[in-house]
């Protein structure tokens, strides 16, 4: 209905309080406009009834009888446009309803607490939620007293700087806070607000809602343990994998290690084996030509010529013998007098020699202690390998500089290569040369391998030096580095035996010269070259010589009842070699004395202990005092 027109008639003796109830009980946005038509002279002025009719209708409009139309469309108008108003009104009242209820509807749905700060008296005004946060019933007071009361002491002030910062600033308002309830128990307060301005841009108030995340809070503190927990449990994982992988790749390492090494000591093993073989068949070609040009010497004595000759072809036979004791160093077959040795001794014995050696550039340094046990090892070869390493060293100072040889003690824990358990003493000899890599290093032990011009060496010292350590049964170590030098060391087990023992070479050599009487000797060489050689050498000592070529054909001249007073033989041979020879004949004869001759010096377990050994190549002085040896004991 837009608007009612009455007549002043029609309700002049009528009860209108149905009327007023039905009035006072419209919305609060209606107003339900009156148009009342009175007489003339009839106004509320003049007319008590009309203002009787105003206090009951409220909103009345008057026209006067009679009237004109276009006043009666004025007034209608007037009332019609305030009923739209009120319509108008009623629209944007139900949406402000709405709104309110989906506000309320959000707020309880997010367990929110809505409330609101006056900044002028510091009036609080929440909502129960908002007071359900604060650990408070829905009816009981709380104030902003009761607010700061309940907040961590330890948070308060950053709540009321945060606070000044926005009404400051006008930014919005946004903390998390530890709270304390009436109980005791501590709970976190979410708090957000906006800050709302006058007109003048006075701030006024902060509105905003808050919510308990004490839930949240402790999802999240678990959550950080557990991710703490998981994250050691990972680390400590990780830790086991990188230990696990460490191990495999040790392991990984080790067995290529000692693949290597493996390979490395088949290789060397088999070079050992050839360079052996081929010392072996070299020295019984030079035993054929040192003991012919021997001979040859004694029968040519006068021709100055064919004695240049002759000493110029055994000089070249010498050197030929020096290269196989080389390769047999190599192949750790060489013939060792090993004894104790004072290594202290030798070396400043050498000094001389070392210094003459390596010439007036280099200076030469050795550093000794004054008390050194002796060890295990062949001088002379000591010797021979010494000089060996000082050459190496002035070769690598072409421009002078310093060569120290040192001595000292050193104690093998535990097994390690080829060094077993136990004590030491090292021959250390370090040069300020131009060094190697580590290519040139691994190979340097290699026989023939040289990193010397075409003619000024062999490739044979370091090698010879290498199997000497290992035939001696200690180690040679190299380290090096170029630009810098290189360290050479020479590990020399001790002696178990103090006792230093004479010469035996030069008491040999006096003993033979005392042998004098013609000996029966049986001599057996498979090869008829060197037995023809040897039983030359040994007739013109004035012996009597029977020859036999195998091990079968020495056993049938045995046990033909013709006393021998001597058996040379050869080692290796074909069917029956020297060693198996000498066993069978020493169970023919038990006292007949035996010296077995071969090219190698390493004879099989058992054989080399109980015979008398004699390297080839041999001169014919060595042949008459090994033989002086055996016969006049």
């Amino acid at each position: 209905m837009s608007f009612a027109v009455v007549t002043e008639k029609a309700v002049r003796s009528s009860d209108l309080r149905a009327l007023s109830a039905w009035i006072e009980g419209q919305p609060s946005w209606s107003d339900l406009p009156f148009i009342i038509l009175t007489n003339r002279g009839g106004g509320p002025e003049r007319n008590p009834a009309a203002s009787r009719l105003s206090e009951v209708l409220g909103n009345v409009s008057f026209i006067e009888r009679p009237f004109h139309a276009t006043t009666f469309v004025s007034v209608a108008r007037s009332a019609l446009r305030g009923r739209r108003r009120q319509f108008e009104a009623r629209l944007r009242i139900e949406a402000l309803d709405e709104g309110e209820r989906r506000l309320q509807t959000a707020l309880e749905a997010g367990h929110l607490g809505a409330w609101e700060l006056d900044l002028a008296t510091m009036v609080l005004t929440t909502s129960p939620t908002c007071r359900s946060v604060f650990g408070r019933g829905s009816e009981e007071h709380f104030t902003y007293e009761d607010l700061i009361a309940s907040i961590h002491p330890h948070d308060i002030e950053r709540m009321r700087a945060s606070v000044d910062l926005t009404i400051t600033t006008g930014r919005d308002y946004s903390i998390d806070y530890r709270t304390i309830w009436p109980d005791g128990s501590q709970h976190w307060a979410e708090i957000r607000a906006q800050l709302y301005r006058d007109r003048a841009g006075q701030a006024i108030k902060l509105v905003g809602v808050s919510a308990d995340i004490t839930d949240r809070i402790r999802q999240e503190e678990q959550q950080r343990r557990l991710n703490e927990v998981l994250e050691e449990r990972v680390l400590e994982r990780t830790k086991e994998l990188e230990d696990a992988h460490a191990i495999v790749m040790a392991e990984i390492s080790q067995r290529q290690h000692a693949e290597e090494q493996l390979r490395q000591a088949q290789k060397m093993e088999a070079i050992g084996q050839l360079t052996g073989g081929v010392a072996h068949d070299f020295n019984n070609l030079l035993m054929a030509v040192l003991g012919n040009l021997e001979l040859l010497r004694k029968h040519d004595a006068g021709d100055a010529k064919a004695e240049r000759l002759i000493d110029g072809a055994m000089q070249g036979a010498r050197r030929g013998a020096s290269l196989t004791q080389r390769l047999l160093a190599f192949a750790r077959r060489q013939d060792l007098q090993i004894g104790p040795v004072d290594l202290r001794g030798l070396v400043f014995g050498l000094e001389d020699l070392l210094k003459r050696s390596v010439g007036t550039t280099i200076l030469i340094q050795i550093i000794v202690p004054d008390h050194l046990p002796s060890v295990s090892a062949d001088a002379n070869q000591v010797e021979l390998a010494l000089l060996n390493l000082a050459v190496n060293a002035r070769d690598a100072m072409p421009g002078g500089g310093s060569l120290r040889i040192e001595l000292r003690q050193a104690e093998q824990v535990a097994p390690q290569g080829t060094l077993s358990a136990g004590r030491y003493v090292v021959v250390s000899v370090t040069d300020q040369g131009v060094g190697m890599d580590a290519a040139t290093l691994k190979k340097s032990v290699e026989p023939f391998f040289s990193t010397k011009e075409l003619g000024k060496g062999t490739g044979l010292g370091l090698s010879m030096i290498h199997g000497l350590a290992l035939q001696l049964k200690g180690d040679l170590k190299l380290t090096s580095k170029v630009g810098v030098g290189t360290t050479a060391e020479l590990w020399i087990p001790v002696s178990n035996d103090d006792e230093i023992r004479p010469d035996v070479a030069k008491m040999a050599v006096e003993e033979a010269a005392a042998v004098a009487r013609p000996l029966r000797i049986l001599l057996v060489d498979d090869d008829a070259l060197i037995a023809m050689s040897s039983a030359d050498m040994l007739t013109d000592l004035g012996h009597d010589v029977v020859e036999a070529h195998s091990g079968r054909e020495a056993l049938e001249c045995l046990g033909d009842g013709n006393g021998f007073d001597l058996m040379i033989t050869d080692f290796s041979m074909p069917g029956m070699n020297g060693g198996e020879l000498a066993m069978a004949a020493r169970a023919v004869l038990p006292s007949l004395p035996i010296l077995i001759a071969s090219g190698y010096a390493e004879l099989p377990p058992g054989v080399g202990l109980d015979f008398a050994r004699l390297g080839k190549p041999y001169t014919q002085d060595q042949l008459s005092a090994e033989i002086g040896k055996l016969t006049t004991h």
